[in-house]
């Protein structure tokens, strides 16, 4: 019902930004609410840990590791989600995921959705 897809992932050196987008958008209805947004990553042989979630009406979560350096950013308008992340470290290399939950509206009536994108490479060189 509802495609996401991330993008601006890559490889940068320890020290520098990246910024990864998010867009949701609905493929038989159209996006009426979204309930939260948010990152999430995950390395080989481990679980996918939630990184930043930006919830309505709360002030976004983070995780322990990367306060102060990642910034969360919705745009409710275009459905669309951003990460801001400075002062990247080896340890923030994962593939990266954006996940959207909200509502979807069709022609039959309003579904609540919960939708993963593909995911996108992050790698922090040394």
């Amino acid at each position: 019902q509802v495609t996401v897809v991330e993008s601006g992932g890559g490889l940068v050196q320890a020290g520098g930004s990246l910024r990864l987008s998010c867009a949701a958008s609905g493929n038989s209805g159209r996006i009426t609410r979204i309930y939260g947004m948010a990152w999430y990553r995950q390395t080989p042989g481990n679980q996918r840990e939630l990184v930043a979630n930006a919830i309505t009406g709360s002030s976004p979560d983070y995780a322990e590791s990367v306060k102060g350096r990642f910034t969360i950013s919705r745009d409710d308008n275009a459905n669309t989600v951003t990460l801001q992340m400075n002062s990247l470290e080896p340890e923030d290399t994962a593939v990266y995921f954006c996940n959207v939950r909200g509502i979807v509206t069709t022609r039959r009536g309003q579904t609540d959705f919960g939708s993963w994108g593909p995911g996108i490479q992050v790698t922090v060189s040394s």
